[in-house]
């Protein structure tokens, strides 16, 4: 916690207000976690005053509604885990249809919260079963190998950068909307740093502004 730094705070809120539709959402629980870390001393300033989000940017990480004439590149391991995610969620039907019969049933609640609790789950499940359908309908996988311009940075390429102000190097996989993972460093290519360095080539300086200021990163390899 005491190596933790503002930038690595603001760059984490960045990348989740590309990931997710709600990020002030999903950023809460960690907004509470670095108040109470400030509190305990386990930092020395308030990092959860650097979680900000642009404007705009709630619903910047959900995933672009897929149709036919939408269409949509995923690498290869992105789709298998969609797919993978699409089986899991229908193999929940049953179960969240005897969660409905239950709670049905519980006529001794004046307020069935339980009923509630499982319609809500339902339709939450439900919608993220048609948003994974139409995705995978509508994508288009990326072999790997096949690549446009080997020479510069596109959709499957890994990235690492140097942070020209802190000397970090940051590593990123370069991937779709709907396959962006800020904890295993997949970034979206329409997200600041995807944007940057998109179509850039090794060697080169970029700038991204986000929410603590500019940032200046050098290309340093770009892999395929």
């Amino acid at each position: 916690m005491s190596q933790l730094t503002a930038r690595e705070v603001a760059n984490y809120a960045e990348g989740m207000g590309t990931s997710t539709a709600d990020p002030l959402k999903k950023l809460a629980p960690v907004k509470a976690f670095l108040t109470y870390a400030k509190k305990r001393g386990l930092t020395a300033t308030n990092l959860a005053v650097h979680l900000r989000v642009r404007k705009g940017a709630s619903n910047a990480g959900a995933p672009a509604k897929a149709t036919g004439r939408q269409a949509v590149t995923l690498t290869r391991e992105g789709h298998q885990r969609m797919q993978a995610e699409l089986a899991a969620l229908k193999e929940e039907r049953p179960r969240m249809a005897q969660d409905l019969r239950d709670a049905w049933l519980d006529r001794d609640v004046r307020e069935n919260a339980p009923l509630d609790a499982a319609k809500e789950h339902q339709g939450q499940v439900e919608a993220r079963i048609r948003e994974l359908e139409a995705v995978l309908k509508a994508a288009t996988i990326l072999e790997e190998g096949v690549r446009i311009n080997t020479a510069k940075a596109e959709l499957g390429s890994r990235v690492t950068l140097h942070d020209l102000a802190s000397n970090e190097e940051l590593r990123y996989t370069l991937v779709s909307p709907n396959e962006v993972d800020p904890v295993k460093g997949k970034i979206s290519v329409v997200s600041p740093i995807g944007k940057a360095v998109l179509n850039r080539s090794s060697g080169e300086v970029v700038e991204v502004v986000a929410p603590v200021g500019t940032m200046r990163y050098r290309i340093e390899a770009i892999e395929h």
